[in-house]
């Protein structure tokens, strides 16, 4: 009878708690998605109606004025192949570099590995700062070109040591002694059996890598100087965003009726495209490599 009374307890007990996390997840989950949800409604929605605030939880008079501006304007479908372009390149210098630089640090017969990885942790804590950067990157001539975006942030130390730890952990030296018997060289080695067992692990730098340069605008704004053309889509969703901000402080000195004849421009509804729009690739792309991103990241313990 006692032990009957203390299953009744404990599946309750249990219930409680599953209801517990449910409702707990579902909390979560509304405040993660709404700001993303109300993006794309007032994308779609009349300008006067998002500056009323008419557009919390419907779209109010849809329009899709908002998405033919993008289309239509130049500057826009630059913008976005730019950014297309400055991710793919970037990516790929970033990861290439930071997979190869953890597979070397992850082996013991590396001359110097201890105090190369020291040397990399200081870099990380105590780095030169926005100014050494930018004459370094003034120096060399690189301003108003593609690679002031992409060389001062082409490897990330934290990236590293996730990388050389998952080398360390995840594949098991006695392939590597193999392969050496066999007469593998180390650039074989390397391409041949590392890269393919380390799939996971490049998956997972390529979304993080991918998500930083896709959202990055504040390279642009410090490097791109002089030729706009090479400004990216979330450098041109920055200018817009002060565009609006400036009508709305003009508005707010010039009356209601100077209010309304803002809200009647489709700049709201324009940066909410623009901005779905952005959001939109990543998205695509993340659930290719969600598998991928929770395998490298279960397996990459981090330890220096």
């Amino acid at each position: 009878m006692k032990e009957t009374t203390a299953k009744k307890r404990g599946l309750s007990s249990d219930r409680i708690f599953d209801i517990f996390n449910y409702a707990l997840m579902a909390v979560i989950m509304i405040v993660v998605a709404h700001p993303l949800y109300y993006v794309l409604i007032a994308s779609i929605s009349n300008p006067y109606e998002v500056y009323a605030g008419h557009t919390f939880l419907l779209p109010a008079d849809i329009t899709f004025e908002g998405y033919a501006r993008v289309f239509k304007e130049p500057a826009i479908a630059m913008g976005y192949l730019n950014s297309i372009w400055y991710t793919v390149l970037g990516t790929v210098v970033t990861v290439a570099m930071t997979i190869t630089t953890g597979y070397c640090m992850s082996k013991k017969t590396l001359p110097f590995r201890r105090a190369i990885m020291l040397f990399f942790v200081f870099t990380m804590y105590f780095n030169g700062g926005l100014i050494p950067t930018y004459l370094v990157v003034s120096k060399l001539q690189l301003l108003d070109s593609v690679w002031a975006l992409i060389l001062p942030g082409g490897i990330s130390v934290y990236n590293v040591i996730v990388t050389r730890t998952f080398f360390e952990t995840s594949v098991p030296g006695e392939i590597y002694e193999a392969a050496s018997i066999d007469g593998s060289g180390n650039l074989e080695t390397y391409f041949k059996i590392a890269l393919p067992l380390a799939k996971p692990i490049i998956a997972v730098m390529v979304i993080f890598t991918m998500v930083g340069y896709w959202n990055d605008w504040y390279q642009s704004l410090l490097y791109i100087k002089q030729n706009k053309v090479l400004q990216p889509l979330q450098a041109l969703l920055m200018e817009l965003q002060n565009n609006v901000e400036y009508l709305n402080r003009m508005a707010g000195s010039m009356g209601t009726a100077a209010i309304q004849e803002a809200a009647k421009a489709p700049t709201q509804t324009l940066r909410m495209a623009l901005v779905v729009i952005i959001v939109l690739p990543i998205a695509c792309a993340y659930p290719f490599f969600q598998r991928y991103i929770v395998a490298g990241l279960t397996l990459s313990l981090i330890h220096i």
